[in-house]
């Protein structure tokens, strides 16, 4: 999955808004139905579809729960003091961020702060994956935990996957090589010894 898909999956989260216009239910191609719209009444809607209709003024965008400072700061803790990934509160935490923060700042209190807080729980998660990968390589592991990682930050690994796959498997080849070559020597020497002890009974 790519960058582009991994966004297109977190295009298709619904969000409330504030439309400014009345309009009928309206149906869409990729399934469900959104509206009717009443001018000031909440709604829910595709991510997609409010920031379409934020960028014609045609709406204003509500503050999801979990964007909240406060909200964010604690989930940033926990993060930091947990040596495993916490569970997030959106399952496209990054994209619901930047595609809201990006558009609709003007809508969200406090904007500038919460986009650096989502910006350090995602440095914080890298920092784990990057180390988790370390690990992985250092005991030459067959698996690492992904519990409560994201789809996006599963597919931000993918690149560096397959070097510490193939650092695994050349760690993994040396040592059987080492082991086949301990076993020939103790053999050798085994054999050397049994040998030398039948010369000499001769």
């Amino acid at each position: 999955m790519d960058p582009d898909e991994v966004e297109y999956l977190g295009e298709k989260q619904f969000i409330s808004i504030i439309p400014t216009f009345n309009s009928n239910t309206i149906h869409l191609i990729s399934g469900g139905d959104v509206g009717p719209f009443r001018a000031s009444i909440p709604v829910r809607v595709p991510l997609w579809m409010a920031i379409n209709l934020k960028q014609q003024q045609k709406c204003k965008i509500q503050q999801p729960d979990w964007m909240e400072v406060e909200k964010l700061e604690k989930i940033k803790e926990d993060e930091k003091s947990s040596r495993t990934f916490t569970e997030m509160p959106s399952e496209h935490y990054m994209i619901e961020g930047k595609l809201i923060l990006g558009c609709a700042s003007d809508d969200i209190p406090r904007a500038d702060e919460i986009r650096t807080i989502i910006k350090d729980i995602w440095d914080i998660r890298m920092s784990k994956i990057r180390s988790s990968v370390d690990t992985l390589v250092k005991n030459t592991g067959s698996y690492a935990g992904v519990d409560n990682l994201t789809i996006m930050e599963i597919n931000s690994i993918r690149p560096i996957l397959p070097h510490a796959l193939d650092q695994i498997y050349r760690i993994k080849a040396t040592r059987k090589q080492l082991r086949i070559q301990s076993q020939g020597t103790t053999t050798f020497l085994s054999n050397t010894r049994h040998s030398t002890s039948f010369n000499t009974a001769s």
